[in-house]
């Protein structure tokens, strides 16, 4: 098989694994992987996952990537935060939720962080879509916060949720308080809940 007939099979899932490569042809020689991306045809990303270089750079392609590469997961904590602008920082490493171990990568697409949380805690996101139709799963801000003050227990001082540097004109307008203590009370984790009221105290919410 040459590449251009393995680019005409793959391009569109925008990345795929072997076992993937396996199934649609069991007789395929994996070192033809290896060699392709030797020459820049392929990039390798993880765990047996390669992509096309023609995807680099596109919007929103490296958060369903990490959806992709690292399975069940949604992107979370900082990432989120600040694709939804609650957060100033331009975040380089692409922060994730995944009820699987704890993982990171990193790849041509970019760092990539994987949290682990339990599988009663796998909740609160939703699909967003890529420009070609394809989607990915992102928290919603208010499971983001959540997560965020679940995994990093640093998080629960005044002063630490200040320097967080979150925007509040933009937390009265993204943030439910409501939907927020739901989510909380479901880690059935008083201590989160308290520090839920704190940061929203902080930010006169």
């Amino acid at each position: 098989m040459n590449f251009h007939e393995f680019r005409l099979a793959w391009f569109d899932s925008v990345c795929f694994n072997t076992n993937q490569v396996y199934a649609w042809q069991p007789g395929f020689d994996k070192n033809n992987l290896g060699r392709w991306v030797k020459k820049g045809w392929l990039i390798k990303l993880c765990n047996g996952y390669h992509s096309f270089p023609e995807y680099q750079g596109k919007p929103d392609f490296s958060l369903f990537v990490a959806n992709r590469i690292y399975r069940p997961s949604y992107i979370s904590l900082h990432t989120a935060l600040s694709f939804y602008g609650l957060i100033p920082e331009l975040v380089v490493q692409i922060t994730s939720v995944t009820s699987l171990k704890t993982a990171t990568f990193t790849n041509s697409f970019g760092s990539f962080s994987y949290q682990t949380v339990k599988s009663d805690f796998f909740f609160g996101y939703e699909s967003k879509p890529l420009t070609d139709g394809r989607f990915w799963m992102l928290a919603k801000p208010e499971k983001a916060l959540v997560d965020l003050l679940y995994l990093y227990p640093f998080y629960k001082t005044p002063d630490d949720f200040r320097d967080l540097r979150l925007d509040g004109e933009l937390m009265q307008e993204l943030i439910h308080s409501d939907l927020l203590y739901e989510f909380a009370r479901r880690f059935n984790n008083q201590t989160l809940v308290h520090r839920i009221d704190l940061l929203l105290t902080t930010y006169n919410l």
